[in-house]
């Protein structure tokens, strides 16, 4: 009798070479995505005197160096221009996709992957970056790795790995209105931390994550690492592959069929054990907001900032004094009492077209009250967007509206907060300095984002709905 499988267990196991004696095991990659920041690898094959072994199978974008306002000629730190410029350099000589900053298509390298096809179910990715779970949207099996890793896969398209263990979130209901994917993620987070999937393989399941589009399945997955996941994916279905048909990089005629038929078997085997499961009511999610310097510092926007008086345990408790100390916040104040200095919305967590039509619904006819910043994640969505009108909406309203790119998010590309001011932004990490030295970031959804430009502190979107 054949074993029972999950999801993750099953694309493991298709693309295991070997397994050594201490368990782990060399994996074949399918697609390999390399940012800006890797760019030194190129030279680091040279010194060895390695070769590239697939340059079919990697694609390289420039994102988090690349400036928000203009293009090449905006770029004016000499690290950063060298960085992007490697990167051009590199794949040029080696053959390989390079969507730069004079390429139409360039952008976040987890937002031009699904939007592209280069990201298909069944599919191991890698990229050196810790958001690429994002693609599990898709049914992939994707993650992170780090610098050495990525000179492994450049000249061998392997990479060893331990097997993770699995875990099934199970999120049902419906979601209330004003609730998005990026609150489901957040209270996900809230509910088991940071660490609470280390070592795991995530798979989203349940309705609510059914009822999903792909784009808020995108957000879901791309923070999985926030909650210590290795990788967070969702079975791909009839979304997912009306989704894919059409893009450039996907299969053509008869070969989609069968890609179609493929993934249509890509599914955890009914009465599969995980090794945790976990389940959300989604009637409990509210729009969320973080109050400190980890993701799963959040809390409902009706909540108030939380008192480490109240915390029994002492590690805990001294964390939260911490946060709260760093962020300038006082235990007990209601989230809508806080003012914000500036607004971000963009990242790979909630920059694709869905997003920017959310956020425009928000801002329509009324004006900012403080500094907003919009960016796309990638050139078609920003030509998307400005097809559609929304970035009139945007700039009428006060807002500015950048070029595609990482932008605000990691702070590598000059656009930084200053020291003590307060963002509210749709990114994915609210860590110490992430936006800039001494800044203080709060985690949103995009309207909830745009909400807090227009009233300049936190406010609950679900009272300004039908306004």
């Amino acid at each position: 009798m054949a074993q029972l499988m999950t999801l993750s267990e099953k694309i493991w196991e298709d693309h295991v070479i070997m397994t050594r004696g201490d368990g782990a095991s060399l994996l074949y990659v399918d697609q390999h995505l390399l940012p800006d920041g890797q760019a030194s690898m190129f030279r680091e094959m040279e010194t060895r005197g390695l070769s590239i072994r697939r340059s079919d199978r990697t694609v390289a974008v420039a994102d988090h160096y690349a400036p928000s306002r203009g293009r090449r000629e905006a770029v004016t730190d000499p690290t950063h221009k060298l960085m992007i410029d490697q990167l051009a350099a590199g794949s040029r000589k080696a053959g390989i996709m390079h969507l730069g900053l004079d390429d139409r298509r360039q952008g976040i390298v987890h937002v031009i992957g699904p939007e592209q096809g280069l990201s298909h179910p069944g599919m191991l990715i890698v990229c050196g970056d810790s958001h690429t779970a994002t693609h599990g949207a898709l049914g992939a099996f994707s993650f992170g790795i780090g610098s050495s890793e990525v000179a492994h896969v450049l000249a061998t398209q392997t990479i060893w790995q331990m097997k993770p263990k699995t875990m099934r979130i199970s999120v049902e209901g419906r979601l209330a209105p004003g609730v998005t994917p990026k609150d489901v993620i957040l209270s996900i987070i809230l509910k088991i931390g940071t660490a609470g999937a280390t070592g795991h393989a995530i798979e989203y399941a349940g309705s609510t994550i059914r009822d999903m589009s792909m784009e808020g399945r995108l957000t879901v997955c791309n923070m999985s690492i926030e909650a210590g996941a290795r990788t967070g994916m969702v079975a791909p279905d009839d979304k997912t592959i009306a989704y894919l048909e059409g893009r450039p990089y996907v299969p053509k005629g008869a070969e989609w069929d069968k890609a179609v038929t493929r993934w249509r078997s890509l599914s955890s085997d009914t009465g599969v054990a995980f090794d945790r499961e976990v389940e959300v009511d989604a009637a409990t999610i509210a729009p969320m907001v973080t109050w400190g310097t980890s993701p799963e510092m959040a809390i409902s926007i009706d909540g108030r900032v939380p008192d480490p008086a109240n915390e029994t345990d002492l590690v805990r408790r001294t964390s939260i004094e911490s946060a709260l100390a760093y962020m300038g916040l006082t235990a007990g104040t209601p989230i809508c009492d806080i003012a914000v200095d500036r607004v971000f919305i963009g990242s790979c967590t909630n920059s694709r077209i869905e997003d920017l039509r959310a956020a425009a619904m928000v801002v329509a006819g009324r004006r900012a009250v403080v500094p907003a910043l919009v960016v796309p994640g990638s050139g078609l969505v920003k030509a998307q967007a400005e097809k559609e009108g929304l970035h009139a909406i945007f700039q009428e309203s006060g807002f500015e509206w950048g070029e595609a790119g990482c932008s605000m998010c990691v702070g590598m590309n000059g656009d930084l907060l200053k020291v003590g001011e307060r963002c509210a932004s749709t990114s994915n990490r609210n860590f110490v300095g992430r936006q800039g030295k001494g800044a203080r970031t709060h985690l949103v959804s995009p309207q909830m984002a745009a909400a807090a430009a227009l009233e300049g502190r936190f406010t609950d979107i679900r009272n300004m709905m039908g306004r």
